[in-house]
């Protein structure tokens, strides 16, 4: 089989793993090297169903030894098998990067044989980039669970960014439809890579300090920094019963315990017929949404868990987004004047995000703000009337304040203008070329 048949079949194979986003890290173009990365951002061209191209995303082979029920390579489906050899899969990325078609790598990998082996076969493919090709632009490459720390250590010094996906919330789940897997293999890889990370910091910080407390020598300066980009993790939201509290609980212990960039999560699509998987061929795209939007509120906003849900409740609200929520269980803190309350409460006004408050915070020290002024500086007024006073006025006049009346009309608002939501109920993946989508879009 040829480059161009093999790719094909892995590039379409690697369109379920989500873990791919922008680059995260900085690094300038060098005499006699190929390639720059950029951390504001590469991704900016999609496919027909709507994955990012402007990564060369690809698995580096689909043979597999394990056998996830949920997985379309699992080790029983009938499905061509194929792999790339290291140099072959380099050369590729290169003649793209030459081509302007791609800026860099995304690369997983059933596991070809064992962990170490298919760990070694990705750490050749990339060095071969690294070093025979001068190649700087960014590479995000996996670890597969289970590899050894060696391996694990010298792939971090080849790779900007790493990912171990948990794939599924709870021990439980990953024995059941993960046999070959279990909790310790996947979280061992990930600590290591946050210890690397610390110690590759420490490093260089004492470097800048230019003294070093274990030597009276200077430190050498390492020739790579290790995963310069951080670490990411995958969570599949569906196959399982888990909810979506404990799903969020993890997503925040993980934070803190292992330092990760991002948890991607994944809405569960059916490709494989198993009795331990769920029935329904619907993709739970909303819950993943809200999920998300959960989540950016503990990294960004300073919510936890608790606030964001509770015991009782289990679940996000499908129909209203996580902040907006909240606010409408905790009416006594609003409605807040937005030319006197402080930058913690200002982000938790639904329609104010992390930016429009610190616009808030320096447009207000030389006027006074109204509808016109928060309107210019970018704030949804649709959405944050219901929550705040300017100059002393109550900006959500004619709706009647109570949890009811204004839940109402946020949803309302969010329907109407498809805001804060998905459409549900979409068996499969969305496509962005659809022709019947399109025709639909038009007409409205």
């Amino acid at each position: 089989m040829d480059t161009i048949e093999k790719l094909g079949i892995l590039a379409d194979a690697a369109k379920y793993d989500v873990a791919c986003t922008s680059s995260g890290v900085d690094r300038g173009a060098a005499a006699g090297r190929l390639g720059n990365a950029v951390s504001a951002g590469i991704c900016h061209s999609f496919s027909a169903d709507g994955r990012c191209i402007a990564l060369l995303k690809v698995l580096f082979t689909n043979a597999c030894a394990y056998d996830c029920a949920y997985c379309v390579n699992r080790r029983e489906n009938d499905v061509p098998r194929v792999a790339f050899k290291p140099r072959e899969l380099a050369d590729l990325t290169i003649e793209f990067y030459r081509r302007n078609y791609i800026e860099g790598l995304f690369l997983s990998s059933g596991v070809l044989g064992c962990a170490d082996r298919t760990m070694e076969l990705i750490i050749e493919t990339l060095r071969i980039l690294r070093e025979e090709y001068g190649f700087r632009g960014y590479i995000h490459a996996k670890a597969i669970p289970g590899a050894s720390p060696e391996l694990i250590a010298r792939l971090g010094l080849l790779a900007d960014r790493m990912s171990v996906n948990v794939e599924l919330p709870s021990k439980e789940s990953l024995a059941l439809l993960c046999p070959e897997e279990s909790k310790d293999s996947v979280i061992d890889p990930m600590r290591r890579i946050r210890e690397g990370i610390a110690e590759d910091r420490e490093v260089r910080a004492a470097l800048r300090r230019k003294t070093c407390y274990f030597s009276d020598r200077r430190p050498r300066k390492p020739a790579r920094s290790f995963v310069p980009a951080g670490q990411s993790t995958q969570m599949i939201v569906g196959a399982t019963p888990e909810d979506d509290r404990r799903i969020l609980t993890l997503s925040s212990s993980l934070n803190r315990s292992v330092g990760l960039k991002r948890v991607f999560f994944s809405a569960y699509l059916p490709v494989n017929e198993d009795g331990r998987l769920p029935r329904s061929r619907v993709a739970e795209l909303n819950r993943e949404h809200r999920l998300y939007q959960a989540d950016w509120l503990m990294r960004f906003y300073g919510f936890d868990v608790e606030e964001i849900i509770d015991e009782r409740t289990r679940f996000l609200d499908a129909d209203l987004d996580p902040k907006a929520s909240w606010a409408l269980r905790h009416l006594d803190l609003f409605p807040v004047e937005v030319n006197t309350a402080r930058y913690e409460m200002l982000v938790r006004v639904p329609g104010i995000g992390v930016r429009g408050a610190r616009f808030i915070v320096a447009a207000r020290r030389g006027t006074r703000l109204g509808e016109v002024e928060l309107r210019k500086l970018g704030i949804a007024f649709t959405r944050a009337r219901f929550f705040i006073t300017c100059k002393g006025v109550y900006q959500g006049k004619g709706v009647e304040y109570t949890p009811e009346a204004l839940r109402a009309r946020l949803v309302d608002s969010s329907r109407s203008k498809g805001a804060g939501g998905r459409r549900r109920n979409v068996a499969g993946q969305l496509s962005l070329w659809d022709e019947e989508e399109q025709q639909g879009a038009c007409r409205e």
